[in-house]
């Protein structure tokens, strides 16, 4: 059994706080285009929201990744 690796798993929670921001921003931009229809932004907002809810998807993946690999270690 190995040790778990500090620096990596310091490093994934790093990641999860970028992984949280993401996830509360994206909803919001999100609602601020839906709220906005007929603003001549309303495209461009909703593009960076769609994009920001990816980001956010793959992030937290990426983090669980990261905190699997500070437990188990690299196979």
């Amino acid at each position: 059994m190995s040790k778990t690796d500090r620096e990596l798993l310091f490093k994934s929670f790093k990641y999860f706080a970028y992984t949280l921001l993401l996830m509360f921003s994206a909803p919001v931009v999100i609602y601020q285009a839906f709220k906005n229809q007929t603003h001549p932004m309303y495209w461009p907002v909703l593009i960076v929201g769609v994009l920001l809810a990816i980001a956010a998807i793959a992030m937290g993946f990426y983090s669980i990744k990261v905190i699997m690999r500070a437990f188990f270690g690299k196979r």
